[in-house]
């Protein structure tokens, strides 16, 4: 009787759940619980299409044994999007370089999915001309208010763009409605003024997610995975708090998403970023364990984890069903394998003092750059030259995409 009992202990999993299939709502069925969360990559080529790097880039992480990556901030019009290097995914788009994207992205059994994104009150002005739920006037931040008309033709478009990805080959969409985006921004009191059926109550500011969900899943059928990133908190004065998140989850809990990834914080201009804070540890990993108690859906959990025992515990306690990796994995794009293998618990995160004013944000996005050309080092070199880059970078991407899309951002400020 005892030697059985040692030979159970003895093949009792070495992860816990961490590398174990998880089957969404949907159907569809991820390898493990390993997601590459949604970055802001820079990579696209200022037409709104994909770069041999970034598609290298996509591809590296799927070698590395991510069950799931996804591409952050694709927009479905050029008028509204975060930065010029976003990709563009609509009817004038080269399908063709958009279905290479999704093949080489999606090896190794990696389900690579399209962010859908719309800045709003934060696109990227001077492309842009800002609009959102309200106008505003503050510093730093100026944008006009969206018609009725304008928001309802949002979910339309939304789901025009994930048609096109699931045409493309991509194996599903997440809807960003978190840090700050326009959908983040219907959510949030500090954004959302308006006394009409998309303003005051949360129920009403959540209606245009719901929406957007409804036509997205109209258009691309019940077994294509739709995600939806969520604020737990804007983490502002007057913003989307706990409490009103959870009746968004609750809201999520009844509609026809497969998976919920929690994050938090906002873009509002002069926000402390939550990946900037000091704090230890997985970031919403509280809010997480009070949206289990009113989600079935599967959840995903997103900032702060930097080990293996932390995204162990996360799993295998049942606080969330995903754990996902942004800056984890653009330090260590092979992680997951990684750590199957028991050869690297944790990535030696860089530590830099006195960081300038977007300087981390700016060194991460370029190490990406470094990673999709094949050409990362250990070097952490230096944050200015890192800024310098990500800028020069972005007023050449600015500069090709005002000619492309020159009808369409004709009637910015």
């Amino acid at each position: 009787m005892e030697a059985g009992v040692l030979a159970v202990d003895i093949q009792m999993p070495q992860h816990g759940n961490l590398f174990e299939p998880l089957e969404l709502p949907c159907g569809v069925t991820l390898k493990n619980r390993i997601a590459k969360s949604a970055m802001s990559d820079s990579l696209g080529d200022g037409t709104g299409h994909p770069t041999a790097e970034q598609i290298r880039l996509y591809q590296r992480w799927a070698g590395g044994g991510v069950a799931v990556s996804i591409i952050g901030e694709v927009q479905g019009h050029a008028g509204y999007i975060e930065k010029p290097g976003n990709l563009v995914l609509n009817e004038t788009s080269d399908l063709d370089r958009f279905r290479v994207l999704a093949q080489q992205g999606g090896e190794n059994g990696t389900k690579l999915w399209l962010q859908l994104g719309h800045a709003g009150a934060l696109a990227y002005s001077p492309t842009s001309s800002p609009k959102g739920p309200s106008a505003l006037d503050l510093p730093g931040l100026r944008c006009a208010e969206l018609t009725v008309d304008e928001i309802r033709h949002v979910p339309s478009e939304f789901a025009r763009t994930a048609r096109l990805a699931q045409q493309a080959g991509f194996g599903g969409v997440q809807v960003h409605a978190a840090h700050g985006f326009l959908l983040s921004q219907f959510l949030s009191p500090l954004f959302n003024k308006r006394r009409d059926e998309y303003g005051g109550t949360i129920a009403n500011r959540t209606r245009l997610l719901l929406e957007a969900i409804e036509a997205i899943r109209a258009a691309v059928g019940p077994s294509f995975p739709i995600a939806v990133k969520l604020n737990s908190s804007d983490q502002l004065e007057g913003g989307l708090d706990e409490g009103d998140a959870l009746e968004v989850v609750a809201a999520l809990d009844r509609s026809s998403v497969d998976l919920i990834d929690i994050s938090g914080g906002t873009y509002f201009p002069g926000a402390k970023s939550a990946s900037d804070g000091a704090g230890r540890g997985p970031y919403f990993i509280e809010f997480s364990k009070r949206a289990r108690a009113v989600t079935t859906k599967p959840l995903m959990l997103t900032g702060g984890f930097k080990t293996r025992m932390q995204a162990e515990d996360a799993v295998g306690g049942g606080t969330v069903d995903v754990i996902g990796l942004a800056r984890a994995l653009v330090l260590e794009p092979s992680l997951p394998d990684l750590w199957k293998t028991d050869r690297k618990p944790e990535p030696a995160f860089p530590r830099f003092s006195d960081p300038p004013e977007g300087g981390i944000t700016a060194w991460y996005t370029m190490r990406l750059t470094e990673i999709g050309a094949d050409e990362e080092t250990p070097d952490f070199g230096d944050l200015r030259q890192a800024i310098r880059d990500y800028e020069t970078r972005d007023k050449a991407r600015t500069d090709v995409w005002l000619r492309h899309f020159a009808n369409e951002v004709a009637g910015r400020p």
